[in-house]
């Protein structure tokens, strides 16, 4: 066997792909496939192939399975389809009713249409978007990031997994992000003002805007979430941080909204959303050698820790001083006033925990920062978690 040793064109040392930091979990179309699965799949095949007698609904089904099984966009498509084909063809208004709390948000005041209550309808909302990003997300990666990926030449299968996944934050921050600046600008919280978080509790009552931002970042963060306890491949470096930035976040999702904190959650969800689209961009152009990745690596750092660390500092700051002065401070179940002395530390501990798992990634940032300035050298950096099998040597019999 010969062994022809080949020479990969060095790379920058300031790698900002490889920063272990960032809420990107991974997706079916980046997933490892499985021995079993690639048996399962073959098992199929072979059925379709030599059973001539089967049944019209059993073939369709297996066709299904396996076009499902090759891209998992299919299956929360059909279900989609089937909902929403449902909601707006049936007539029968208790059919209709039911299906109207999956599509639509619930509880509009009759007395001022723009503005709407909660309740357990909302879970349905939430539950059925989960279903929605798993598409939109499976399909973007599969149909399109991928070709953009093949269109720039990238042929590692670990920077193509890591491309999907980046550009779909990308996508879905560069969205997410002008949305919740927009909720913020057109209520009483511009420009992350404090005392107002406070001194109108308790908002039971939401603009109709508001509750469908925040119900579709829970709905955004619930999926995330669920597709991070599947464990679709094997653990990253990051990946006790990830779980704990996700319970963390998904505690403070429902206990803000259920509690009528929710101005502090959607000025907490904007200053992590801006900061991941740069986080993400960063990464993305990174991985293509772009030139402009130290520039907008730069602009990423300076963005995080505005947003992050300034902005959730006050925010934080605004719990040990403004929670008991600004607005009511006291139980009372019937007309639910919970800003409380029990409330005051629960707000104060989850906030300040996710500040210091921030301050932790500030700490994996600028180690990235300072190869960058003071250690212009260059270097091949590759991966510690994952190399394409082959791409050092060619072997030829």
């Amino acid at each position: 066997m010969l062994k022809v040793e080949t020479k990969q064109r060095p790379r920058r040392a300031s790698s900002v792909g490889n920063i272990d930091l960032g809420d990107t979990v991974p997706g079916f179309a980046t997933m490892h496939e499985s021995k079993a699965s690639k048996v399962a799949a073959k098992r199929r095949h072979e059925r379709l192939a030599t059973q001539r007698n089967l049944k019209m609904t059993t073939k369709l089904y297996l066709k299904a399975r396996d076009y499902n099984y090759h891209h998992m966009w299919f299956l929360p498509l059909c279900i989609l389809i089937l909902t929403y084909a449902a909601y707006f063809g049936i007539s029968n208004k208790r059919v209709k009713g039911f299906l109207h709390m999956f599509v639509a948000i619930s509880y509009e005041q009759e007395s001022n249409p723009q503005y709407y209550g909660k309740g357990i309808k909302d879970l349905a909302f939430v539950f059925f978007h989960m279903i929605f990003f798993t598409f939109l997300r499976e399909f973007l990666m599969d149909v399109i990031i991928r070709r953009i990926t093949q269109w720039l030449n990238i042929t590692s299968k670990y920077k193509i997994k890591r491309m999907m996944e980046q550009m779909f934050s990308i996508f879905y921050y560069g969205f997410s992000s002008p949305f919740g600046v927009y909720v913020m600008y057109h209520s009483d919280l511009w420009y992350f003002r404090t005392n107002t978080m406070y001194n109108t509790y308790p908002d039971i009552l939401i603009p109709k805007l508001f509750k469908a931002f925040y119900l579709i970042q829970a709905a955004f963060w619930a999926q995330q979430a669920f597709v991070l306890v599947l464990q679709l491949e094997k653990p990253r470096k990051d990946h006790k941080e990830l779980c704990f930035h996700h319970v963390v976040t998904l505690l403070l999702i429902w206990s803000s909204y259920v509690f009528h904190f929710h101005k502090m959650g959607l000025a907490v969800y904007i200053t992590m959303d801006v900061s991941d689209f740069f986080l993400a961009l960063s990464k993305t152009l990174n991985y293509i050698d772009s030139p402009l990745t130290e520039v907008v690596f730069g602009m990423f750092v300076l963005v995080w820790i505005y947003l992050r660390h300034v902005i959730n500092g006050k925010i934080l700051w605004s719990v040990l001083t403004e929670f008991r002065t600004e607005g009511p401070y006291i139980l009372n179940f019937a007309t639910q006033q919970y800003k409380c002395w029990i409330s005051l530390p629960i707000v104060f501990v989850l906030i300040f925990a996710l500040q210091v798992l921030n301050i932790y990634w500030l700490f994996l940032i600028f180690k990235v920062l300072y190869k960058i300035v003071w250690q212009g050298v260059t270097e091949d950096v590759r991966s510690d978690e994952e190399t394409d099998s082959g791409s050092d040597e060619l072997k030829k019999d």
